[in-house]
C-alpha cells in the first residue's frame, strides 16, 4: 500500500537530515511520522432512539456489523473502523495501579462478515449485555472497506433517549474526540429543541457537523420536513450541511450493486461530504503540520550553515557573528527554564483552570441540589416519586458534567493557543495533539436509594389510630365520669375518633419526613460522589495537558538551543581555517544549503491553493461479499 504524501515527505526530509547527526531533530520528524500514520478521523453518529442509526452506518461501509432492533437494545458504541479482514475487538476501561484507565483488549479476527452483526449484538445489546454487566468501553469492528482505508472511524453511539438525558450527555462530552458528527433524525417529524440545542453545541466543539435525515422511503413528506428543518437551522445560527437519505434503498443498492438506486438513496452526497470535508480537511491539517515539522527542522540546520558560511566567507566579521549567536543562545536558554514567559503562563493558567472548573462544577451541582430538595420537600412520600425525581437527577447532574468537562477541555485549549504565543511570539509555533478523552465518572458512582423503611400499611394506620383512639377515650372519659357519665360515652367516643385521626395523620407525616430527610441525603450523597469523581477526572486532564504542553515546548526549546551553540562552535572554529580549507568548505556549504533550500521548496508544495470544487468522481457500490 502506498504511503501518504505527508508522509513521504517527512521520509524524504529524514534522509536529507541524516549525515548531521542530530537525533533530537530525527526524533522531532519520527515522531511527525507516527502521528501521520496513526491519526484517526473519528466520525461519531448520534441521535435519538429509532432513527436508524445503526442501518445509516451499516450502508455507509455496505456491511450488516451493527445489530438493528425494533426496539431499543444498544447498551454500548461501535466504533467501525479499517482492518486487513474482519475482526471483532472489545475494549474495556478498568483502572491501572495509578488509578488511571488502562484499556483491555480481547480481539477475535475468525468472525465471517454475514454473522458480524449477530456477534457485535451479544456484547452491545441489551438483551445479551444488559447494563453493560460485561464493563465494555466500546466495540470495535475492523473490515476491508475502501472508505476506512483511509483513516475512517464511524462511531454508532447508543440511543440517547433524550438529548439532555444521561446518554446524550456521555455524548456531549464525547464530542472533542470527534472529528466530525451526523446527527440522525428521521423524516417523520422536524427537529426537536433538544435536537437544535445539541447542534449548537456540537458546532461549537467540532470542525464538521452535518445532519442526516433518513428513512425518506416511508415518509412522502419528507422534503417538507428536509425544509423546516434547514429553516430551524438557520434560525438557530447552525451552519450545518443536511442530507435526505434512505438507508433501505441504499441497502438494496449494495446487494445489486445497482448504481441508479445507489443514486436514488441519496448517499452519494454524504459519502462527498465525509470524502471532501472531512478526510480532505484532515487530509489538509496532516499536510500544514508536515510543512510546519520539516520547514522548522531544515530552519534550524539551515540557520547554522548560514552563519557558518558568513563566518567562512568574511572572517572578519566572525567576532560580531559570535556575539550575535552568543546572545540568541542566551535566548534559547531562557526558554528551558523555569522563569520563561511561556512557563509562567502555562503553570497559572493550569491552576486558574482547575480553580473555575472546580467552581463552576459546584455551583451547578449545588443548583441541582436545591432544586431536588425542594421537589422533595413539596412532592410528598418522595417513595411515590422516586423513580421520576432520581431520573431528573441523574439526567442534571449528567449534563451538568458533560457541561463542565466540555468548557474544561475549550478552557485547556485556549490556554494551549496563549502558551504558544508565549513561546514564540514571532512564529507560530505547532501545539501538541491534545486530544481529551470523555470522563467515564458516572459509571462509577452509586445509586441513589430511599429504602422504605417503617412500612405505612393498613396495619400499621389501624395500630396508629387505635393507639390515639385509645388515649382519647380514657382521657375525655375520666373528665365525663366527673361529670356523672359514663367512661365510654359520645364525648368520650368522639375525642378517641379524633385523637386517633390525628395520630394516624402525624404518623404519616413523621414517616413522610423522614424519608423525605433520606432521600435528600441521598441526592445530596450522590451529588458529592459525582463532583469528586468529574472534578478528579477533570483535574487529570488538565494535568496530562500541562505535560504535554511543557514536555512539546521544552523539546522545541532544546532544539533551538543546540543548534545555537553548534552554530556558535562553528563559527569559533573558522577563526582557525585557512583559506584552503575556507574554499572547499564554502563549496560544501553550498551544496548543502541548496539541498534543504530544495526540500523546503518541495514541502511546502504540500498546501498549494484551493483549486476550484470539482465534480465528485461516481462512487461505486460494492455487493456484500
Amino acid at each position: 500500500m502506498e504511503l501518504p504524501v505527508p508522509v513521504r515527505a517527512v521520509d524524504l526530509a529524514l534522509s536529507t537530515i541524516a549525515r548531521y547527526d542530530r537525533p533530537d531533530l530525527d526524533a522531532r520528524l519520527r515522531h511527525a511520522r507516527a502521528r501521520l500514520l496513526s491519526d484517526r478521523i473519528r466520525v461519531l453518529v448520534v441521535g435519538e432512539f429509532k432513527q436508524g442509526k445503526s442501518l445509516l452506518v451499516n450502508a455507509l461501509v455496505s456491511a450488516p456489523v451493527c445489530p438493528v432492533f425494533d426496539d431499543v437494545a444498544t447498551t454500548v458504541s461501535t466504533v467501525v473502523g479499517h482492518a486487513d479482514e474482519p475482526s471483532l475487538t472489545l475494549v474495556r476501561s478498568r483502572p491501572g495501579p495509578d488509578g488511571t484507565p488502562v484499556e483491555q483488549r480481547s480481539r477475535r479476527t475468525d468472525v465471517p462478515l454475514d454473522a458480524m452483526a449477530d456477534a457485535v449484538a451479544r456484547h452491545a445489546s441489551e438483551v445479551h449485555n444488559p447494563g453493560n454487566r460485561e464493563g465494555l468501553s466500546h466495540v470495535e469492528v475492523g473490515l476491508p472497506r475502501h472508505i476506512l482505508a483511509a483513516g475512517l472511524e464511524i462511531v454508532d453511539t447508543p440511543g440517547v433517549g433524550g438529548l439532555n438525558s444521561v446518554h446524550g450527555a456521555a455524548t456531549m462530552t464525547a464530542l472533542p474526540t470527534a472529528d466530525a458528527v451526523l446527527l440522525v433524525s428521521d423524516a417523520s417529524q422536524e427537529y426537536t429543541a433538544p435536537e437544535l440545542e445539541f447542534l449548537r453545541q456540537a458546532a461549537a466543539l467540532c470542525p464538521n457537523v452535518a445532519c442526516v435525515l433518513t428513512k425518506t422511503d416511508l415518509h412522502p413528506e419528507w422534503r417538507r420536513i428536509a425544509e423546516l428543518d434547514r429553516g430551524h437551522l438557520r434560525a438557530a445560527g447552525v451552519d450545518a450541511e443536511l442530507f435526505a437519505v434512505s438507508s433501505t434503498v441504499r441497502w438494496q443498492a449494495v446487494l445489486t450493486a445497482d448504481a441508479e438506486l445507489n443514486a436514488e438513496s441519496g448517499f452519494r452526497e454524504l459519502e462527498t461530504f465525509l470524502t471532501a470535508r472531512v478526510l480532505g480537511q484532515s487530509d489538509l491539517l496532516s499536510r500544514r503540520s508536515t510543512v510546519h515539522d520539516v520547514v522548522g527542522v531544515t530552519d534550524q540546520l539551515l540557520a547554522g550553515l548560514r552563519s557558518e558560511r558568513a563566518a567562512v566567507e568574511n572572517p572578519e566579521t566572525v567576532q560580531e557573528l559570535i556575539r550575535e549567536l552568543t546572545a540568541a543562545q542566551q535566548n534559547a536558554g531562557a526558554l528551558k527554564e523555569r522563569s520563561a514567559r511561556w512557563q509562567h503562563t502555562l503553570n497559572d493558567g493550569v491552576a486558574d483552570l482547575n480553580a473555575d472548573i472546580e467552581h463552576d462544577l459546584r455551583d451547578r451541582m449545588r443548583e441541582i441540589t436545591r432544586l431536588a430538595e425542594e421537589e422533595i420537600d413539596g412532592g410528598g412520600d418522595p417513595l411515590r416519586t422516586w423513580d421520576q425525581i432520581s431520573a431528573w437527577i441523574s439526567q442534571q447532574v449528567a449534563a451538568a458534567a458533560s457541561a463542565n468537562f466540555v468548557w474544561a477541555t475549550q478552557r485547556a485549549r485556549w490556554l494551549a493557543e496563549q502558551v504558544a504565543q508565549h513561546f514564540d511570539s514571532e512564529r507560530e509555533a505547532a501545539l501538541p495533539a491534545l486530544r481529551t478523552e470523555a470522563s467515564a465518572a458516572l459509571g462509577s458512582v452509586r445509586e441513589m436509594v430511599v429504602r422504605e423503611g417503617e412500612s405505612w400499611s393498613v396495619g400499621a394506620k389501624a395500630l396508629a389510630g387505635l393507639r390515639g383512639g385509645y388515649i382519647g377515650v380514657l382521657m375525655f372519659g375520666f373528665l365525663g365520669t366527673m361529670a356523672g357519665l359514663a367512661l365510654i360515652n359520645p364525648f368520650s367516643l368522639g375525642a378517641g375518633l379524633l385523637l386517633g385521626g390525628k395520630t394516624i395523620s402525624d404518623e404519616r407525616r413523621r414517616i413522610v419526613a423522614r424519608r423525605q430527610a433520606e432521600a435528600k441525603t441521598s441526592v445530596r450523597r450522590y451529588v458529592d460522589d459525582v463532583t469528586f469523581q468529574v472534578g478528579k477526572d477533570s483535574r487529570d486532564m488538565l494535568r496530562g495537558v500541562q505535560r504535554d504542553l511543557r514536555d512539546h515546548f521544552t523539546e522545541l526549546a532544546e532544539q533551538l538551543h543546540r543548534s545555537l551553540r553548534e552554530s556558535l562552535a562553528t563559527a569559533e572554529r573558522s577563526v582557525t581555517t585557512t583559506q584552503a580549507e575556507r574554499d572547499e568548505r564554502l563549496g560544501q556549504l553550498a551544496t548543502e544549503i541548496a539541498a534543504l533550500e530544495r526540500l523546503q521548496e518541495r514541502v511546502r508544495t504540500l498546501t498549494p491553493e484551493p483549486p476550484p470544487a470539482a465534480p465528485a468522481p461516481r462512487p461505486v457500490v460494492a455487493p456484500v461479499p
